[in-house]
């Protein structure tokens, strides 16, 4: 009797390991060779040894020379991480209930997250902000940490938004900030956390003693305007008629206009970003633009909303119907916005992830139009890695 019980046994565990499902094996790769075919990696389990930068709009891992116009992995942890690091702002863009153009919902197998030690220190460490300099510094991280990445890719051949012969949006693109990410990394574990401090000494020597500015007012501040009024003070300039458009994107108080303003987690990757709204839009698509107020103090979240305003202009009003929008444009474009704006309320100095220093009042007049050209060049080659 004894016997036919331990055979029982046996068979029902090895019955239970036959209906178990198989566990993935992780590809080691890198990120160049994702980078080149992402469509190709797409659903599979990667393993990538990379350095990680969470910026203001941005949470990637770099490419090294990788020769794309996006040389760099948008990095997401999945759902109900709960975990610290990340971008600051992000703008989603997303299917109205009212899309008229080809769209259909992906089903991905889901990641569960191994919220271990390396995780840990991983996440403690990109999440640390640079407090040193006391001029406005947007979204600015103290480091850079590279490690080893497992996590499931998520891939598609072409990040870029499809339109019809009138300009309108007919189909998305990828992932990430703007949907302009050809590659996801939805991360499941982490090992051989190493970091690097972010040099910001140059800036942070300059701004020493600047006081930082708020243009609040308690209960009543209310974002949106804050930012409208902002952008009034670029007066009748080019500057300044670009960003009234930019702010009308937003709508006025009631009014719906597709796009919205809320604040919360955006370092996961959500079921809501794959799939279609619950809300019409005067032309289909929702504009998402999401915050990390905590990561944003004073002016700095009105710099924010002005530089994702400028976003959703440029998407929703190409200056030609067939152009195509590419995320170096698109970033060159929202932080001369965002310059622009920082100028115009008495910013004395203005600094970007990973020490450029975008803005300096003590300019003259003759160079400063030429040191914002070459920093947002510098920054976009150098620090969100993207190229023409």
């Amino acid at each position: 009797m004894k016997r036919l019980c331990i055979l029982a046994s046996f068979i029902f565990a090895a019955a239970c390991l036959l209906q178990a499902p198989a566990v993935a094996q992780a590809v080691d790769t890198t990120v160049c060779n994702i980078l080149a075919n992402p469509q190709s990696f797409d659903g599979k389990v990667v393993r990538i040894k990379g350095t990680v930068v969470a910026g203001f709009d941005q949470f990637i891992v770099k490419g090294d020379k990788c020769g794309q116009p996006v040389d760099g992995i948008w990095l997401a942890y999945p759902q109900g991480s709960k975990a610290k690091a990340g971008p600051v702002a992000l703008l989603e863009l997303q299917p109205a209930r009212n899309f008229s153009g080809k769209f259909q919902t992906e089903q991905r197998q889901p990641v569960k997250l191994e919220k271990d030690k390396s995780f840990k220190q991983f996440d403690s460490l990109l999440a640390q902000p640079h407090v040193k300099g006391a001029g406005l510094c947007l979204g600015c991280t103290r480091y850079e940490v590279t490690a080893t990445l497992v996590g499931r890719l998520d891939g598609v051949k072409d990040a870029s938004l499809q339109r019809d012969a009138a300009g309108k949006i007919i189909g998305f693109g990828g992932f990430g900030n703007l949907n302009a990410y050809p590659a996801r990394l939805v991360l499941q574990s982490v090992s051989d956390v190493t970091s690097k401090e972010i040099d910001y000494s140059k800036a942070d020597a300059l701004s020493k003693g600047e006081a930082k500015l708020f243009s609040g007012n308690g209960d009543l501040y209310d974002p949106i305007i804050a930012a409208q009024k902002s952008v009034a003070r670029l007066g009748s300039s080019q500057a300044g008629i670009q960003g009234q458009k930019d702010m009308a994107e937003f709508g006025k108080p009631g009014e719906h206009t597709g796009v919205t303003l809320s604040y919360g987690t955006i370092n996961e990757a959500t079921p809501k970003g794959d799939a279609q709204g619950t809300h019409d839009s005067p032309d289909g698509v929702l504009f998402n633009c999401i915050l990390n107020l905590s990561r944003l103090e004073g002016d700095a979240e009105v710099r924010a909303i002005v530089h994702l305003g400028q976003h959703v202009a440029d998407l929703r009003h190409p200056a030609k119907p067939d152009q195509i929008a590419d995320l170096y444009f698109l970033e060159y474009n929202a932080w001369t916005m965002t310059t622009a704006d920082a100028m115009a309320n008495g910013d004395k100095f203005l600094t970007l992830p990973g020490g450029y220093l975008i803005w300096n009042s003590s300019w003259s007049a003759a160079d400063r139009v030429k040191n914002v050209d070459d920093t947002i060049k510098d920054f976009l080659a150098n620090e969100m890695m993207l190229s023409r």
